[in-house]
């Protein structure tokens, strides 16, 4: 259902026709109105954007129901978790599959960095929830995210727009369109925004100077070296749309990002005893006296060259301690790291979308799609001046995508879609990690990591009005996929680490046995189905039942300390059985939409923080589960200029036992062939959902006529997001629940326009009531690391805006 409100909704090209209370999706390969189509959809337009007070992707996916899109922290760089109806991914790295297909006009936007995409002259926004295995294809098992720019018309028309606001927030953003010739149309799209950041970045040292850290000479009185969390973010787009006849079209995009800001503002909340004498500073080791405030921290970034030590452990009585070394790694020495608190990101891509009607009742699309980015970040995942642990991460990615549709109309009221998609991408994560807080061998080196993927797929899918009431809609799609991931664990000299890699440092690269040099191979095929029936009781109400499939991709672990630790994981998979209904009522003032669903999964994903001898992030299958939830949608115009939209949703999970052990609280599981070893993600059929259960959000807003003097238009948006699970955590035997807590946010807008409607001036105010939530967590208690840390959502602030229609 559409989260948008009918009398604000425009008259623009692909989303509404004949009046605002109708918005058209493509969900199905076809338009269709948003109310006859079988799918639980938030379809936003740009109009309801601009009224919320909204400019990237994670504010859009508040208001819809049963998704969530969050910043990540800094330790992931500049990416994004994202999940709907439970079914997501947290980790960046493109070993793994996101589980929720994001889309960039058709073209498919294949990882999670990146992905807090700045909402530059869209037209609309459709959220689509549940499996989409069918209409999408892999890795959308949880659903779907598109996003359609607005088309060039040639109507030498565009707009301005500049904004001032708190922390020194500028913003610019503008369009043009216009026409070369009658078919020949072009429209350019630009935004810059920087905003200085929200968390300091205090020097301990400084601030401190009696404490035994050394200060780092930051210079400034305060001690505050820096503002993390800050903005700095430019994009432009150009679309080029050609129209020699009635029956064929071509358009041709062209966009480039650039992201450099601070890294995001995090804040210790807890620590915890890190057994490794290399990370302490002059005798002071990690502690809680270095959790700073609700908005500073005491991160740096590099660490010192030491000389390596193993741990020390407590011998009998009578007897002196002793230290622990059986690889005999105790005086290796450790370089220096160094690095900023800068995250960068750099990308571009090009698209191609080509419609030919082949005859009235046959269409052939074409859509090909090339995208590639670059980013930086570097992280002291502790952010204390002990020296635990510092990364250096560059991340590169380029991808390639064709697909062929083929729409066919044989008789009235049937709707065939065949076709074809071909996808291939490189990246290479090249990341160098100095890892102190590990007591059983050195871990500095460096992971320059290869991946490559392919996929090809084949879908049908077709759409019967057996009657004027009752529709069908099933299709198919196989899909045939494979992935490659080569592995190097080397030191800063390009030799092989022999800690990590013994038999590679001894044998060479690629021997037998060695981590370096070896390819892990991934590949997999998959049919996926979806059957919906629909029937319309009367132009009031629709109800439809469905059943659906998906399928998120399996790999190895990304992040392996030896080689023992390369843990294949095979695809998660998962059936869907939805009911619900779509009407409008009250002479179509009010529009109540709603759905029920069951997810049935199957080879479920589960993260894992530790493995046999080392620290690692690696994927699991934990067994199985069933998913359950609630959603329900409202939008009503009861008086002209009076519009209210809210949506609330409920999710619950059942976790099952095929590989883990019901009894034990750190259960035992196979990690790979005949390696077992334990879970420390200590999954249990009891655990909640890692989503927030419950999710409400409600907005009102009057259009008040100023006659002459043009309008005013006061909206107010609250929201509420229960606590959501973050996983568990095991210190001495003792297992601890993780939870981000519970938040209630008020946003605010006032916007006057002028008669004519070109003119507007609005006034803002987001996070009204200064309410203090986090977005994120990540907490490395349980796997010896010491920390467990949060980012913060930004306080109260305010914002002036004024546009110009042109």
């Amino acid at each position: 259902m559409t989260a948008a409100m009918p009398a604000l909704a425009q008259d623009t090209e692909g989303a509404q026709k004949d009046d605002g209370n109708i918005i058209i999706v493509t969900a199905q390969f076809r338009e269709q109105n948003i109310q006859d189509t079988p799918l639980a959809i938030t379809a936003v337009t740009a109009d309801m954007i601009e009224a919320k007070s909204q400019t990237n992707l994670a504010q859009v996916a508040d208001a819809a129901p049963n998704v969530a899109i969050r910043p990540q922290g800094a330790s992931f760089g500049p990416s994004v978790t994202a999940s709907i109806r439970g079914v997501g991914q947290n980790d960046f790295n493109p070993a793994f599959e996101p589980g929720v297909g994001i889309y960039i006009d058709d073209v498919y936007y294949p990882q999670l960095t990146g992905a807090i995409f700045d909402l530059l002259d869209v037209e609309r926004v459709e959220i689509l929830r549940g499996p989409q295995g069918t209409l999408t294809g892999r890795n959308s098992a949880g659903g779907a995210i598109k996003f359609y720019s607005r088309k060039p018309t040639g109507d030498n028309t565009g707009f301005l727009e500049a904004t001032y606001g708190s922390r020194n927030r500028i913003g610019l953003r503008g369009a043009a369109d216009f026409g070369f010739t009658d078919n020949l149309f072009m429209r350019v799209s630009g935004v810059f925004k920087e905003q200085d950041g929200y968390v300091d970045r205090i020097d301990y040292g400084c601030a401190f100077p009696n404490s035994g850290i050394p200060s780092t000479n930051s210079g400034a009185a305060d001690c505050v070296l820096s503002e993390l969390g800050g903005t700095g973010y430019q994009a432009v787009r150009g679309i080029l749309r050609w129209e020699p006849s009635d029956r064929f079209e071509a358009t041709l995009s062209a966009d480039y990002v650039k992201d450099d800001r601070t890294i995001a503002g995090e804040v210790l909340l807890n620590t915890g005893p890190v057994p490794a004498p290399n990370t302490a500073v002059n005798g002071v080791e990690l502690s809680n006296q270095f959790i700073c405030g609700p908005f500073c921290n005491y991160a740096t970034t590099g660490q010192p060259a030491i000389t390596w030590q193993p741990a020390l452990n407590v011998a009998p009585p009578g007897n002196p301690p002793f230290y622990i070394d059986p690889l005999g790694a105790a005086g290796t020495p450790l370089a220096a790291t160094s690095g900023n608190d800068r995250s960068i990101y750099e990308g571009w891509g090009v698209s191609l979308n080509m419609v030919l009607d082949i005859s009235d009742n046959v269409q052939l699309t074409s859509i090909t799609g090339y995208r590639e980015f670059d980013t930086e970040f570097y992280t002291d995942d502790d952010l204390t001046p002990i020296n635990t642990n510092f990364g250096r991460n560059f991340l590169s990615n380029e991808s390639f995508s064709q697909e062929l549709r083929l729409n066919i109309e044989p008789a009235d009221g049937i709707n065939i879609t065949v076709g074809g998609y071909y996808f291939e991408q490189d990246s290479v994560y090249d990341s160098f990690q100095d890892i102190r807080y590990v007591s059983v061998f050195p871990l500095q080196f460096r992971q320059p990591d290869p991946t490559a993927a392919e996929a090809i797929a084949v879908f049908g899918n077709i759409g019967w009005e057996l009657t004027d009431r009752l529709t069908v809609n099933a299709g198919v799609r196989y899909t045939d996929e494979s992935k490659d991931q080569t592995y190097f664990r080397l030191n800063l000299d390009g030799t092989i680490n022999p800690f990590l890699d013994p038999l590679g440092a001894i044998n060479g690269a690629g021997t037998p046995g060695a981590l370096t040099g070896n390819t892990a191979s991934y590949s997999a095929d998959k049919l996926d189905y979806r059957v919906a029936v629909d029937y319309r009781w009367s132009d009031a109400l629709l109800t439809y039942i469905s059943v659906s499939t998906g399928f998120k991709g399996g790999g190895s672990n990304p992040r392996p300390f030896n080689a023992a630790q390369l843990i294949p994981f095979n695809p998660e998979k998962v059936t869907a059985f939805e009911a619900g209904f779509k009407s409008d009522f009250a002479d179509n003032r009010v529009r109540l939409n709603g759905a029920v669903f069951m997810n049935d999964y199957t080879d479920l994903q589960i993260p894992v923080s530790a493995c046999p001898t080392a620290p690692c992030a690696a994927r699991l299958n934990a067994g199985d589960a069933e998913v359950w939830g609630i959603e329900l949608e409202f939008v009503a115009e009861p008086v002209d200029g009076l519009n209210i939209d809210a949506a609330v949703s409920y999710i619950d999970q059942e976790l099952k036992t095929s590989s883990l052990n019901p009894a034990a609280t750190n259960p035992s599981v196979e990690i790979s062939p005949g390696v077992f070893g334990t879970n420390p993600a200590g999954v249990v059929p009891t655990d909640p959902p890692a989503v927030p259960q419950w999710k409400f959000n409600a907005g009102i807003q009057y259009k008040a006529d100023l006659g002459g003097s043009g309008s005013i238009t006061p909206r107010l948006d609250l929201a509420y997001q229960d606590k959501q699970y973050t996983g568990p955590t095991t210190l001495n035997g003792v297992r601890t629940l993780n939870f981000m807590p519970s938040f209630t946010t008020l946003n605010g807008r006032l916007t006057w326009r002028n008669a004519n409607e070109d003119l507007s001036v609005s006034l803002e105010v987001t996070n009204i009531t200064d309410e203090y939530y986090f977005l994120s967590r990540f907490n490395l208690l349980g796997a010896g690391a010491g920390f467990d840390k949060a980012l913060p959502a930004a306080p109260r602030e305010w914002a002036l805006t004024v546009r110009k229609d042109f």
